[in-house]
């Protein structure tokens, strides 16, 4: 699953107003839709300024956050800076509950909500050690993470690009 938060609420919210605030979150929406389905996945939800998909692959996801990343660059590259969108993601991977097609479930999905709403950065993408194991090897390059978060030691896999060709990946342990 990748969950997508929004990067700004509070401090756009102060500066430009709600509406506008809201405006944006509809055009998150028309950039992240169409990357999350064009790579095999399912927008199960939209809260606030949260997205909420599913995959069959912690790869789809990943390719899916990607695409999501330059569409926002590419919305940025023509509207004034104060509209320019921003997100931060977690992506996990495990057994999940999917309820009507409308709302997810499970540890996993806790830890990818927390990974993406609550610990990333701004155009950052966390994965879960789930989502991470599960990645074919040798395509992407990642460092190890570990967050403190309400108390809680949090480790997860960030997303530094992908292997060049003729690049050796460096290998995080798991």
């Amino acid at each position: 699953m990748l969950i997508l938060d929004m990067c700004g609420f509070s401090r756009i919210t102060a500066s430009q107003g709600i509406i506008f605030y809201l405006a944006m979150i509809q055009q998150m929406e028309s950039a992240a839709r169409p990357a999350v389905e064009q790579n095999k996945g399912v927008v199960i939800k939209q809260e606030a300024d949260n997205l909420f998909a599913y995959f069959p692959t912690p790869q789809d996801a990943l390719e899916a956050a990607l695409d999501v990343f330059r569409a926002f660059e590419a919305m940025n590259a023509v509207v004034p800076d104060e509209r320019d969108i921003h997100g931060s993601i977690g992506i996990g991977f495990g057994e999940t509950l999917v309820i009507g097609g409308e709302d997810l479930f499970g540890e996993e999905m806790n830890r990818a909500s927390r990974l993406g709403e609550d610990i990333a950065a701004p155009q950052e993408i966390l994965l879960t050690p789930s989502a991470y194991e599960a990645l074919p090897e040798g395509l992407y390059r990642f460092e190890d993470a570990s967050f403190q978060d309400r108390g809680d030691e949090v480790t997860a896999y960030r997303f530094l690009g992908r292997v060049l060709e003729g690049e050796t990946p460096p290998s995080p342990s798991p």
